[in-house]
């Protein structure tokens, strides 16, 4: 059986698990309270709403849908974070549906009780419980950024959760994850939000878009093609001076030149490839991995190949700005990433950027980039180190995608985002749901 009829074989039981997600147990009742007592309550709107919405018109309610409204928690949980603190700070109307709900939140929140034991039904009962509340909406525009069923937009930031798995995984592993029913949730999910001609779907690069068009028929007009974003300004080089000086003095050997590798999920985002590549440079070279991952068996791989005294795993870090203001450049040379947003930040702190083809940040950084054609060619990522060699080269690039990054903040992103909402609503014929 091929992959596609794998997928495809799981559909019954995701229904069965659907249905289970809908059993009347009080204990799972719907509910829903702000975190803030003394928000008022809404009142539902009723009608149209007003003719001239605009793009910054504050009468446009927003909703933004999300299991865990906690920065930290992953990367998507940090772009709806900042996307809605964005829009309060612009002044837009805009409410959080979450199952989990930091308490440092500053707009309006509800909270969607949900079980959190076993992922699939989790997964589903989420999903079915903000249908339910959304059936009774005042909002005007839906942004869903969890695998839900019911939103106008909804952000494929991982790309198709299939083309992930095909991208990612092979034999046995790809097979017992296809029959998961953790997987089989997400499949029908992100299938019939693809089937959906009544919804957009946001893509942070055509490298998610392209899937999406070619294998699930998702029409070109429907996709709203937005790239991540980044706070400039926490990642200045300029205001990492003293601490980045300390993490060299600290970290690395004196006179090294220090390349870093910032990422979790290590086999995916390359380090095999970056520990070959290592292994071709001079011994004054160092590899700093930053991340979440085991480093024991991929300490044993730096000890086979002779460099195991060159590489220093730092684990996760709370301290990244000065991190990446420590290193002289960052490799990623990802076998798959919809849009790496490391690389991004990266090029906020100014830092040269060697990366693959398959991450669809590449498309958007300009020539300041350094990009691979394949992620497994540690030669081609040693001869893009030694064009970094040179410092004022290596200071143009950094430098050139500094540039780039300043034209990719949240402001910006929100603003885009603003216009889509407005352009659903009109599409809509202006009136609310």
């Amino acid at each position: 059986m091929n992959f596609d009829a794998v997928v495809s074989a799981g559909t019954q039981a995701v229904g069965r698990l659907g249905r289970v997600a809908n059993v009347r147990d009080p204990r799972h009742a719907l509910s829903i309270a702000p975190t803030s007592p003394t928000r008022p309550v809404r009142r539902r709107r009723s009608g149209p709403i007003p003719s001239s919405l605009s793009a910054e018109d504050p009468a446009l309610r927003i909703a933004l849908v999300i299991e865990r409204f906690l920065p930290g928690a992953g990367g998507v949980e940090n772009v709806a974070w900042q996307v809605a603190h964005e829009l309060a700070r612009q002044g837009a109307d805009v409410t959080v549906l979450a199952r989990e709900i930091d308490p440092r939140a500053e707009v309006s929140t509800e909270r969607i009780a949900a079980p959190r034991a076993w992922q699939p039904l989790r997964i589903a009962s989420f999903s079915r419980r903000v249908g339910g509340r959304l059936a009774r909406s005042d909002f005007d525009v839906v942004h869903g950024f969890s695998h839900t069923r019911t939103q106008d937009l909804f952000r494929a930031g991982g790309g198709s959760h299939r083309d992930w798995l095909r991208r990612t995984r092979t034999g046995a592993g790809r097979a017992i994850r296809t029959l998961s029913p953790r997987y089989r949730v997400r499949f029908a999910i992100e299938r019939d939000v693809f089937e959906r001609s009544d919804q957009r779907i946001q893509c942070a690069s055509r490298l998610v878009a392209d899937v999406l068009e070619r294998e699930h028929g998702v029409a070109r007009k429907r996709i709203l093609l937005l790239p991540n974003a980044v706070d400039t300004e926490a990642f200045a080089p300029e205001r990492q001076a003293a601490p980045a000086h300390a993490l060299r003095e600290a970290l690395a050997p004196p006179d090294a030149r220090v390349w870093l590798f910032p990422a979790s999920g290590w086999h995916r985002k390359g380090l095999d490839t970056a520990l070959r590549a290592l292994a071709a440079r001079p011994g004054e070279e160092v590899l700093w991995v930053a991340g979440g991952d085991r480093p024991g068996p991929w300490r044993a791989k730096a000890r086979a190949i002779g460099v195991e005294d060159r590489v220093r795993f730092l684990g996760r870090r709370d301290d990244m700005p000065a991190v990446y203001a420590a290193a002289d450049a960052v490799v990623l040379p990802t076998r798959y990433d919809p849009f790496a947003n490391v690389t991004l930040e990266a090029a906020a702190a100014g830092r040269a950027v060697v990366t693959t083809r398959a991450n669809g940040a590449s498309e958007w950084l300009g020539d300041g980039l350094l990009v691979l054609d394949r992620a497994d060619d540690a030669e081609a990522l040693a001869s893009r180190l030694e064009t970094l060699v040179d410092g004022p080269e290596r200071n143009r690039r950094g430098g050139a995608l500094r540039e780039r990054a300043r034209e990719l903040d949240w402001p910006a992103h929100v603003r885009r985002l603003r216009e889509e909402y407005a352009s659903i609503v009109a599409r809509r014929g202006g009136v609310a749901r």
